[in-house]
């Protein structure tokens, strides 16, 4: 029997819990942004579609918060500001709605349209300080009003009365921004109905989450972190609660029966984070099937996933397919992600044309087709067994770099996918209950790690990680010494232990992420642990009064994920706040040498590499600083053609006298570029290059993958130097060079 290639989508939608339990107020207003801009906008649009069936999991944390807002009882600072008079708003209030009301993409919720953009480009180019001093009460009302208008979905932008607000534009009424908040409720309000009437239909399936989001895994045994990384430093205190997972999994189960009228069959486990111990709990509470990510699938079978050198996967027929998992409460079901195309989706088609983002997308599910079929014994021309790819993903974070949300790429997508006979969107339930698995993996050889590299690190071993841990631990085991205290008679500090064991906080603290909120998070997983004290009428202790790390802007980080930066040399704040970044001259103290060039960024997408100098103000190439920048670099591991970097007087000492594969330099002064590469006998050959490159405010430069003669997951190692015709002056970073890896 012919098969087509079946893909199952599954849209991820989460948020932790933002309530003080204290005193009932939210600390962040990404419910109610996101649940208008999100989550209703999606299943709408593919049920345009009805050829095309989709997973979406709504964690139970997102589910209750939701209703807090539909029922008013929400409220957060940003919607106090938004619904107090102007004339009533103080100094602080101020201070706070210029700093915070500007928390949005502003190339794609900003920018188009004007009375917002015209707002933040005067406290961009003039700070807030003059914001404070010159701005009237109509600029505060149209600024309130414009934060919640942006993060409307164009999809609703037909409604008649969200239609005269865009089209107003400004001069923006308290009774305006009531209504249009009365607006966002409506929104909200339809959301699980919405899931339910499509899962009902069965275009949908609807899965969930633990109810607070919170690494399974770890909750047993955060010995678990050493199973993928083995001198991993844990906390002082080991955690080892293995019977909240059985809590948090009812709690889940029991919500969804009650919004949805039937039972889940699909959990996704928070973080796609597995280990052998959390599966006879999974499978007891009745679930069907889990997700995770290839690099899991991979460490178990102990294989490394290749890929080709336009990113497609080299085993396809081990990736594909569902998995049998055997637990003492009966089989459970596990599918894999593809990695590399959620990523696409999720950080890469943003920053291209709609069209040809999703004609890639297809492409590459094609592509995987065609592998398939060449692979399987016989020249048969159609797929003779039934294949599953699974793109998994965050449901809500990524539109905010997309064009109009989104919602063109996936007009574009569902289109293309509509018409394709040999390529057919399901559910997971829909594909392992017509096709059951019959490959079994080894239950107890199923690796412990997560969807990020395959282990914790995200969330345990990092000094803050561990000292968060720490108060979690020591919190519980407060808990458990009032056996007293059941969920029946205390509930608050059941509901405060689950919030505080929720994933968010531990992969805001420490290293590898961060963002404008990591303060509020640090305060909210303390409010959480300390309502557990104050329910039992125990002493709080004092270290949940201080901070779990210090909050303040970091020097030198490698990157923090994907950019998409602009390249018109204007080094645009938002482009670059995840990118890796070195301090050079000036910035570093006394003991480095003085450097024109202050800063310097980098990071990559699947299309290019990204490179951003900031010059020291007033700096002008060719008089305060040489005229040329030469970018140096070579591919550690690989045999290649090397040579010495086309230069007069270049120093004998590293990392400047290393052999070096392609060089692009480049002219400040006409901002003009040229691109070589090493061949045979330490020879230089012109080669033809795509090299994007800006001078204004900083140089910014982006050079294409496809450029260079990379495969996925290499590396390449940069030095940059400057000269001036042709002559060594200086280079950057001292003593180093930076490291870049293909994604």
């Amino acid at each position: 029997m012919p098969h087509p290639l079946y893909i199952a989508f599954i849209w991820h939608q989460h948020q932790p819990l933002y309530k003080n339990r204290s005193n009932g107020q939210y600390r962040l207003p990404w419910v109610r942004l996101h649940g208008t801009k999100d989550y209703l906008d999606l299943v709408l649009l593919l049920e345009r579609y009805p050829k095309l069936h989709q997973t979406v999991n709504l964690v139970p944390s997102l589910i209750l918060q939701l209703e807090d807002y539909i029922d008013g009882t929400a409220l957060d600072p940003y919607l106090t500001a938004a619904l107090t008079p102007t004339e009533q708003l103080n100094t602080e209030q101020k201070q706070f709605i210029i700093e915070h009301f500007f928390d949005a993409n502003h190339h794609t919720l900003i920018d188009p349209h004007p009375r917002y953009a015209e707002l933040y480009h005067q406290r961009q180019d003039k700070g807030w300080p003059w914001c404070l001093d010159n701005w009237n009460a109509q600029d505060y009302s149209d600024l309130l009003a414009w934060h919640n208008l942006a993060w409307i979905d164009p999809l609703f932008w037909d409604d008649p009365e969200i239609a005269q607000w865009l089209e107003q534009g400004k001069n923006f009424t308290l009774s305006d921004r009531q209504r249009i908040y009365s607006k966002q409720r409506d929104i909200l309000r339809r959301i699980v109905p919405q899931h339910r009437q499509m899962q009902q239909a069965g275009q949908l399936e609807v899965t969930t989450t633990p109810y607070t989001h919170p690494i399974l895994p770890l909750l047993a045994d955060t010995d678990a972190g050493r199973v993928a990384v083995p001198h991993m430093t844990l906390p002082q205190h080991r955690f080892q609660w293995e019977e909240d997972i059985p809590r948090h999994l009812q709690k889940a189960w029991d919500m969804y029966t009650d919004r949805f009228g039937q039972a889940p069959r699909g959990l996704w486990p928070s973080e796609q984070s597995v280990s052998p111990q959390i599966l006879p709990y999974i499978a007891k509470q009745g679930f069907n099937w889990i997700c995770s990510d290839e690099a899991v699938l991979g460490c178990t079978l102990k294989t490394f996933f290749h890929r080709d050198g336009v990113g497609n996967v080299c085993e396809p027929e081990l990736l594909y397919r569902p998995y049998r998992l055997e637990t003492p409460h009966g089989d459970l079901a596990i599918v894999f992600r593809d990695h590399r195309l959620s990523d696409l989706i999720g950080f890469t088609y943003s920053a291209m044309e709609p069209k040809r983002a999703a004609a890639d997308l297809v492409g590459h599910l094609e592509a995987i087709s065609r592998t398939l079929k060449y692979r399987q014994p016989g020249d048969g021309t159609a797929l003779e067994q039934p294949w599953l790819v699974t793109i998994a993903l965050d449901g809500e974070n990524c539109w905010e770099f997309y064009q109009q949300d989104g919602k063109p790429f996936l007009e574009q997508l569902y289109q293309t996918l509509s018409d394709a006979p040999d390529l057919k969107l399901v559910t997971v339930s829909e594909f392992i209950e017509q096709f059951p698995p019959t490959e079994k993996l080894p239950t107890d050889r199923l690796h412990s790690g997560s969807w990020v590299d395959g282990n914790f690190t995200t969330w345990i071993g990092d000094p803050a990680k561990n000292r968060a841990w720490d108060l979690l631990t020591q919190a519980r085991q407060v808990l458990a010494n009032h056996p007293q205290a059941t969920e029946e008679n205390n509930p608050e500090a059941w509901e405060a232990l689950y919030a505080a064991e929720g994933s968010d906080w531990f992969w805001w603290f420490g290293a590898g992420h961060s963002s404008n909120q990591d303060a509020i998070f640090d305060q909210l997983f303390r409010e959480h642990l300390a309502a557990i004290y104050q329910a039992l009428n125990e002493p709080i202790p004092p270290e949940l009064m201080r901070a779990v790390e210090i909050h303040e802007n970091q020097g030198d980080h490698r990157p923090q994920s994907f950019i998409h930066p602009v390249i018109d040399g204007v080094g645009d704040e938002q482009d670059w706040d995840k990118a890796g970044r070195l301090d050079i001259g000036g910035a570093r103290g006394t003991m480095h040498r003085s450097s024109a060039v202050q800063r310097l960024w980098y990071g990559v997408d699947h299309l290019n590499f990204y490179l951003r100098l900031d010059f020291k103000s007033g700096t002008q190439p060719g008089k305060d600083c040489p005229s040329e920048l030469n970018l140096l670099w070579y591919y550690p591991d690989r045999t290649m053609h090397n040579s010495r970097a086309p230069l007069a007087d270049i120093p004998d000492e590293a990392p400047v006298n290393y052999g070096f594969h392609h060089h692009l330099g480049i002219n400040l002064v006409t901002q003009t570029a040229w691109f070589q590469e090493a061949g045979e006998h330490h020879k230089w050959h012109p080669r033809a290059g795509r090299a994007q490159v800006a001078l204004d405010k900083c140089l910014e430069i982006a050079i294409p993958w496809a450029d260079l003669p990379m495969n996925p997951d290499w590396s390449l190692r940069l030095v940059l130097m400057l000269s001036d015709a042709g002559r060594f002056q200086d280079y950057v970073p001292e003593n180093s060079l930076i490291p870049i890896e293909m994604p």
